[in-house]
């Protein structure tokens, strides 16, 4: 039976051209993901000496060397190796695709549980207590495993922490590591060129609400060392002064080696002591120069001549991206670049570095605010992360909870609560919402080209 404007069909009416076809839904904004193609990173700096690049070969091989107990590892440790943290997309990296904090937990007959929050596709972690048993703030490092059981540790009986206990009331707070490509540059900053832009834009900032601050202390409450009163500016709340402070501290917390900079053992149950400390340092007995130097200085070193990683080659659509970066107010944080000042190494002396980072912190809110202070830097205050490599970097924002470039931004935002005060990104993300898709892509599509 057919009636005007109306078709009868096994029982079940169909309007003709009276209702409008269900329009397709809108394509999710995509992260493009890790972009293919050669790391372009791992290398040494362009301009180094036949010298300086034997000290940063000398550099790179103990950066990636593995450590036993007789060479200082543990009690406590996160992993065994300093390449192995800091390995994707190449050597000074981050998180790798697979976790080599699994297969470490029970590595030379060590009796490890591997904790809920290690797992074998996810982010290297190391995990710090917001606070201690007696509700004094805590913040320090607690190392996931201990040396216990290994056929090098005979005796040891060190247990890990109650990571389940600690997690049951909501005490843990996790890193992950920071990538090092072009760290030379970044000390080779000087301090001026970094408050410079705490005075650049004024008004663009006062409208975004963008105030930022060096990590550092002193008048005006602006993180720095506290002896010197220089800008400290590496770590994820830029709290370390320096690369040589950097390698130290780590090769102290992450593997529990002493060192020159940290020659005390962070845990000295006895029975668990093999070595005399420190443990590693400057050997004064060596035939050479590069050998005779110690592993902090060797890492410090590799990392100072340690190239930036190379961006994907120009696309329009990263082209447009680039604008939009700007249109919308990242790149009043996330600076893409600040000149090095004078160095005593040609490679590292007044080189435009294109960073993307202003190296102030800036308070992100409750979202994102982890309990922890660091020098001056506060519960909710964090470095800008440099976004050069963010191509091929696969774990995101400071505690690797996301791999999502969108779920990234996000996480930006955050409303102002009794507790904190909103996020400085809260203006730019409202922009980059406002924004048509075309152009919400072609901002993902250039930080994915970086």
């Amino acid at each position: 039976m057919r009636k005007a404007g109306t078709l009868l069909v096994m029982g079940t009416l169909f309007v003709v051209g009276c209702v409008a076809p269900t329009p397709a839904p809108t394509p999710r904004l995509k992260d493009p993901g890790l972009r293919s193609g050669p790391a372009g990173a791992g290398g040494p700096l362009p301009g180094l000496t036949s010298a300086e690049l034997a000290f940063f070969r000398a550099g790179r091989a103990a950066f990636l060397e593995v450590e036993a107990v007789k060479d200082g590892l543990g009690p406590r440790f996160n992993l065994d190796s300093c390449g192995g943290c800091h390995a994707q997309p190449a050597i000074g990296g981050s998180s790798p695709f697979v976790n080599p904090q699994v297969a470490v937990a029970t590595k030379a007959g060590a009796m490890n549980i591997v904790p809920a929050f290690i797992t074998l596709n996810g982010p290297v972690r190391e995990v710090r207590f917001k606070s201690k048993a007696d509700g004094t703030p805590d913040g320090g490092v607690h190392n996931l495993y201990t040396i216990a059981g290994r056929g090098d540790a005979p005796g040891c009986t060190l247990v890990q922490p109650d990571f389940k206990g600690e997690a049951a009331r909501d005490n843990l707070i996790f890193r992950i590591p920071t990538p090092v490509f072009g760290a030379g540059l970044i000390e080779a900053i000087p301090d001026q060129t970094i408050t410079a832009n705490l005075r650049a834009e004024p008004s663009s900032r006062t409208v975004m609400g963008i105030a930022g601050r060096p990590n550092r202390r002193g008048p005006g409450r602006v993180n720095t060392s506290s002896n010197d009163g220089s800008i400290t500016r590496f770590g994820w709340k830029a709290q370390n002064k320096s690369l040589l402070i950097f390698a130290g501290e780590a090769y102290n917390v992450e593997l529990g080696v002493t060192n020159e900079l940290f020659p005390t053992e962070r845990d000295e149950t006895p029975g668990c002591q093999f070595n005399g400390t420190p443990e590693n340092g400057t050997k004064l007995d060596s035939s050479s120069v590069t050998d005779a130097l110690s592993d902090t200085l060797k890492f410090a070193i590799f990392m100072r001549f340690l190239a930036p990683p190379q961006p994907a080659p120009e696309t329009p659509s990263s082209a447009r991206g680039l604008a939009v970066f700007t249109e919308i107010g990242c790149a009043l944080c996330h600076v893409p670049s600040m000149t090095t000042g004078r160095s005593s190494t040609a490679a590292l002396s007044e080189k435009p570095t294109r960073l993307f980072s202003d190296l102030l912190l800036h308070r992100m809110g409750a979202r994102l605010a982890d309990g922890i202070t660091q020098g001056v830097a506060e519960h909710d205050e964090f470095r800008t992360a440099p976004l050069w490599g963010l191509g091929q970097r696969i774990f995101l924002m400071h505690d690797g909870r996301t791999t999502d470039l969108v779920e990234a931004i996000e996480a930006h935002t955050s409303a102002g609560t009794a507790q904190f005060p909103p996020s400085e990104a809260n203006a730019v993300i409202a922009r980059f919402h406002t924004l048509g898709q075309a152009k919400q892509q072609d901002l993902l599509n250039f930080l994915r080209s970086l």
